[in-house]
């Protein structure tokens, strides 16, 4: 008897790497000012991408996986002024 781990092609943990794999290589990660700057992205979309490992979309358009603590971080100042924009 085989075991989904043995035949991939019928789910398991194999079927989700390859998955996760092919997420991974759909996703285009953008290089940039994310390493230097705390950007604005709703809180639900925090937690979903700590949950799936997601990457997150800020309000600028910059794209990556959050994994650092932003209160070390300066605020973008293009996330900072569409959100102002916004308020008003």
């Amino acid at each position: 008897m085989s075991t989904p781990i043995d035949s991939p092609d019928q789910g398991g943990l194999a079927t989700l790497d390859r998955e996760l794999e092919e997420l991974i290589r759909e996703e285009s990660i953008e290089p940039g000012d994310h390493e230097r700057f705390s950007h604005y992205v709703k809180k639900e979309k925090i937690l979903e991408s700590a949950i799936t490992g997601k990457p997150v979309r800020a309000l600028c358009g910059k794209k990556w996986t959050p994994g650092r603590d932003p209160e070390k971080f300066p605020v973008c100042p293009s996330c900072k002024e569409i959100y102002e924009s916004l308020n008003k």
